[in-house]
């Protein structure tokens, strides 16, 4: 088992319950967070708050036996990557869809080889690491099962083929492997993690999640609309769970309590589910 770990912390839900579970089960734990110049950026500002938040906690748990190794974070800046992709997700690209995330139209939210291009730094970062510690490191990707229809670098086979590539051009990357905890499962397994780390951790769940941010289509004030496939499928995840949200949710009229978001998602679902069963 290796001692290390590399996060790739986007400031979404998944990869941020993905941070709580590596800093479980490794003793030191890196953050990197990537701004290619996605229109939800917002998502940075989440992230570096949370590993403040969390590092905070960690002075205030002290020496308990709950207590976890504080997390190095940095930000990297691909700048002017975002005029030169197609995708929806970027600064200039075509209107974000809205809708449930299994619809042929969620592709264009595909940002291209956006995977390949995170974790290529990713274990760059991670091999530095191994190679001046001179013990292994894993990349942390909170890549799930939700995503495999929409996104295919997020499969297992891209990660095989991804991996290969990696051994094949570095010396010393039998150093490196990959953490994917939740690849089979899904937004809601995700969360049910969550609930269990935060309850093993001593920290409040609410407070850890709504430091994060799954919108595609935030306000400018940093609030999430709740008609994105990514707002749906997390909004889906908490009706599961049976827990409220801790975002402040937003529409055309204002802010809007989440009991709003969930009605427009439990209408979505269901309408979703009849449309499927007439196919």
């Amino acid at each position: 088992m290796a001692k290390h770990c590399v996060v790739s912390l986007s400031g979404g839900m998944d990869s941020s319950t993905l941070l709580l579970r590596a800093l479980k089960e490794y003793d030191t734990v890196t953050g990197i967070s990537f701004d290619y110049g996605q229109k939800h950026r917002v998502e940075l500002e989440r992230a570096k708050t949370l590993v403040k938040w969390l590092n905070f906690q960690r002075l205030v748990e002290g020496k308990s036996k709950n207590a976890f190794a504080q997390i190095k974070y940095s930000q990297i800046k691909l700048d002017g990557l975002a005029t030169l992709l197609d995708s929806a997700l970027v600064e200039g690209g075509k209107d974000v869809p809205e809708g449930h995330y299994e619809q042929e139209n969620m592709k264009d939210t595909v940002v291209p080889n956006r995977n390949k291009i995170f974790a290529s730094i990713t274990q760059a970062v991670a091999l530095s690491i191994a190679n001046r510690t001179g013990e292994n490191c894993d990349i942390a990707l909170g890549i799930h099962a939700g995503d495999h229809n929409v996104y295919p670098d997020c499969r297992q086979e891209f990660r095989d083929a991804d991996d290969k590539a990696f051994r094949e051009g570095n010396w010393e990357a039998e150093r490196v492997g990959y953490f994917t905890p939740y690849l089979l499962g899904d937004k809601f397994t995700i969360l049910q993690d969550g609930e269990v780390l935060c309850e093993e951790f001593g920290i409040t769940f609410d407070e850890v999640y709504k430091r994060t941010l799954t919108s595609y289509k935030p306000y400018p004030n940093g609030n999430s609309d709740y008609k994105s496939a990514s707002s749906v499928e997390r909004i889906e995840a908490f009706i599961k769970l049976g827990r409220k949200d801790p975002v402040q949710y937003e529409d055309e009229s204002g802010e809007v309590p989440y009991e709003v978001a969930e009605a427009h998602v439990t209408r979505l679902l269901i309408d979703h589910v009849a449309e499927k069963g007439r196919d």
